[in-house]
């Protein structure tokens, strides 16, 4: 099993939120990824939002993506559960996700519920709409909400039966998210850490790698 965070898209250009020059050291969180910010102002979370899908349509996976894509490929069993919301890995070839964070390239309408795919970079609408007159949003998971909960379920259960657990390229501070690598543990699983910097976990590892994911996990994945 593997557990991604922004470190690994780093890597492809797209800017982290809590890394050195991350988005939060420019932007309140508060004004912009928040249920409170798109009541108040859909439109500039919106314009804030197609200016991330711009960056991510000019990324590329990188070699960290593709050696995960490579393990999937090679053990049936493996689950790869992500913070990350860019559709890198699946890009890169992995099938086996589990989006703790959601997606944003899905749209959810604020009225009916509708979820559906929506990968435009603009709209003729802003803010967008659904067919049936309600707000569209972005489909990911905002600061004070929930994280979807079968989604997670899934992930509490394949980290409690996996043997090894790959953490890679994430801070480790972001909860529940970060709570999957103590679970792991208390499973008996081994965990090995790819990062460039060191973690809250990184002294409880079995294996703590400093580097970057698209330079070691091709060696760990050959």
């Amino acid at each position: 099993m593997a557990l991604t965070g922004a470190g690994i898209s780093a890597e492809s250009g797209i800017p982290t939120f809590r890394g050195a020059g991350g988005m939060w050291k420019r932007l309140r969180p508060e004004d912009l990824a928040t249920p409170e910010a798109f009541t108040r102002d859909p439109k500039l979370v919106w314009e804030w939002y197609l200016w991330r899908r711009g960056l991510i349509a000019r990324a590329e996976p990188n070699p960290g993506h593709y050696a995960l894509a490579r393990l999937e490929q090679r053990a049936p069993r493996f689950h790869l559960v992500t913070q990350n919301v860019d559709g890198l890995h699946e890009r890169a070839g992995s099938r086996k996700i589990l989006k703790l964070h959601g997606d944003i390239w899905e749209v959810r309408c604020t009225g009916c519920g509708l979820e559906r795919r929506d990968e435009r970079l603009a709209f003729d609408e802003m803010p967008p709409r659904c067919a049936c007159g309600g707000l569209l949003r972005p489909a990911v998971v905002w600061f004070g909400e929930m994280l979807p909960a079968d989604v997670w379920q899934r992930a509490e259960r394949a980290v409690a039966e996996t043997e090894l657990l790959l953490v890679v390229g994430t801070s480790a501070v972001v909860y529940p998210a970060a709570g999957l690598v103590p679970l792991a543990r208390r499973s008996g699983a081994r965990i090995i850490e790819v990062n460039l910097d060191e973690t809250p976990y990184s002294a409880s590892v079995d294996c703590s790698l400093r580097g970057k994911a698209g330079e070691l996990l091709p060696k760990l994945i050959p």
